[in-house]
Formats: structure tokens, sequence, C-alpha cells
């Protein structure tokens, strides 16, 4: 056992340093950043930090060893008003369960809805008459592993699928990898996302009519003309490496939680982030938890370079309907400030069973 987690500490590390993670002079190059969205209402109000303490299909998005948290079945539905305003909407829906005593398997489907879009061309900028859907989504497979009480290890394979036009899309993989070990009290976790091979976007929508350099661009005359399409450079993804450390401190017969977290995240095409986050929950039925996230020039208006300003907030409300109290169902809230736009928005549903 030793010999595999010891292994997969080495891994990620690796991969983390050829993510040449922190540089924000690479902002906006990468592609697929719906990859870091999170669909997810519970863990979207910490904006994630939980990397050592996430459990479900959450930790999907987050820390995949985290999947070892589902005692049988979890069934999990969101949706989420990304700034409010933009007409922007992710929807979520996963399902995981147990397999064995020490595994844990789940799928994930994430779709992006950008609403309808007017077509438009260089002669009609007001649009055309007629209106397209762009479908982004991404499936995730996701299998954790408890190798004790303590350690449980986990990864996620996801197929990427980026529908820009009826003529233009993309296609790919990317692979998260993550590792938590916890204590009584102590939460400690490690998660590489997104790391996989550059896409590209092809489709007809590249081709256009042109004519041979020797002769005239005069179709009427006869002239030859053929078919060429636009060279489109690949991209890469935007890999994330995650370290989270987390306390919980129990009161009254353990009826009582407060849950201490920090996180820092390394991003391969944007600024490095830290954050805080407290979470407190009465026997484990109601929750409320808030989270702030800092990176470089976030609190400066000429100089943030994201659309969200740090604060995020949320609460669970969880009600048992079994004599063992393992059956639940949960509603789930979450709001993270944004500038401009009104906050991004998220509620879900869970069920455990």
């Amino acid at each position: 056992m030793k010999k595999y987690l010891f292994l997969l500490i080495i891994l990620l590390t690796v991969f983390a340093f050829q993510a040449e993670a922190g540089n924000p002079d690479r902002q906006g190059q990468a592609g697929a950043y719906e990859l870091l969205l999170n669909p997810w209402a519970r863990s979207s109000g910490l904006y994630g930090l939980g990397i050592g303490s996430v459990r479900g299909i959450d930790a999907l998005r987050i820390n995949p060893a985290g999947l070892s948290g589902i005692n049988k079945t979890e069934l999990t539905i969101a949706n989420t008003f990304y700034m409010q305003g933009s007409d922007i909407r992710l929807n979520g829906l996963g399902v995981g369960q147990r397999i064995g005593e020490n595994g844990v398997l789940g799928l994930s489907l994430m779709a992006v809805d950008f609403g309808e879009i007017p077509v438009t061309t260089v002669n009609q900028p007001e649009g055309v008459g007629v209106n397209f859907e762009p479908l982004f989504f991404n499936l995730g497979i996701g299998y954790s592993h408890t190798f004790s009480e303590r350690i449980s290890v986990g990864m996620t394979t996801r197929l990427i699928s980026e529908q820009g036009t009826s003529d233009v899309s993309a296609t790919g993989f990317a692979f998260d990898a993550g590792l938590q070990y916890n204590t009584g009290g102590l939460n400690i976790g490690i998660s590489l996302r997104n790391i996989g091979v550059p896409m590209r976007y092809k489709g007809t929508g590249f081709a256009y009519t042109t004519f041979s350099p020797s002769s005239t661009a005069d179709p009427v005359n006869g002239n030859e003309s053929y078919t060429a399409e636009t060279r489109i450079r690949t991209f890469d993804l935007p890999s994330v490496f995650n370290v989270g450390l987390g306390y919980d401190l129990k009161f009254q017969e353990d009826k009582q939680r407060l849950s201490i977290m920090a996180a820092f995240t390394s991003n391969s095409f944007s600024k490095d982030q830290f954050g805080l986050g407290l979470e407190y929950a009465f026997n484990e039925m109601f929750m409320i938890r808030a989270g702030y996230r800092y990176e470089d020039g976030i609190t400066n208006d000429a100089e943030r370079t994201n659309v969200h300003t740090g604060l995020a907030a949320g609460a669970t409300i969880q009600v048992p309907f079994s004599k063992g109290g393992d059956s639940k169902f949960g509603i789930d809230y979450s709001y993270k400030a944004t500038n401009p736009f009104n906050g991004t928005h998220a509620i879900g549903i869970r069920l455990a069973i």
C-alpha cells in the first residue's frame, strides 16, 4: 500500500511541475475553461477549498479521492446561474455507487447552456434572423479507493466536448488524480486536475472557396476555384494543482461541528490563488459555510482579472429519512460575488440512499 501511495505522490508532483503553474503572462492562452467551473452548490459555497475534506459527487470536480465518502448510493442534481445577467447556466448531474468495501465509482455530467445567440455576418451585423446554441459539456468517470480509514486515492477521466456552431467543434480528454489523508479531525488533500493533450477545433466551418494564384478571382470567366481550409492552432487545457489543509472541531458530543480549511491553487495559465473557509454544521442536518479566495490584484478594480471578487457563501439543509440515518435528502445553495453582473448562484438537490 505504501508503495502505491508513494508512487502517486511522485506522479502528482511531477505533473504539477510540468503544468508550469502560476504564470499570469499566459492568461487566456488555454481553452476548455469550463473545466474550472464547479456546478455543485455545496462545494462552490466554499470556492472548492475543501481539498482534504470534500465528500461525494462534489469531489469529482475538486479531488476525486473524496468520492470514497459515499456510503452506498448518491444522486446529485444542480443548476448554476453563472454570472447572473449573462444568461449562462451550468447544469450538473452526478451519481456515485459504492463497489465492495473499499471502492466507489462515480459518474458526472456538466453542460454549459449559453442560451440562443443570433447568427451575424459581415454584411448583416444585426443578425440574419436565426439563432444558434453552442453546446459545451464534459462527462467524467471517476473511481476512488480507500486503503485504510485514513487514506484514500482517486482518479477521474473526463470527455470534453465543445460544439461551437453546427460546423465547428472540438473534442478532448482530461485526467484528474487526488489523495486524501483524514484523521479524527485533520484533513489533508492533494489533487491535480485537467491534465491532457492539447485540443483543436475542427469542422467544415473553417473551409472556404478561393482561386489559384495564377488566375483572377473572376468565376464568371471560368477561372478555376478550389476549397481550402484555415489552419487552426491547438490549445492547452487549464491544468491546476491543489493543496488543502483542514481541521474539524466538534462540540456537544459531536452534535456540532466547525470546520476550518485553507487551500492553495497553482494555475497553469493564470494567477495562483489562496483561500480560507469555515463551515458550521448542527447534527449534520443544517450547515452554513463561507470562504474567501485571494489572487494578486483581486481587491483592485483596475488590476483584477477575475470576474469573481473572492467571497463565497452557502447553506445546506439535510434531512435523514431512514431509521439508521444513512439515507438523506438535502438541498444546497451557494453564492459567489462578482463584479460586474449580479453574482453566481447555485442550487442543488442531493439524495443519499
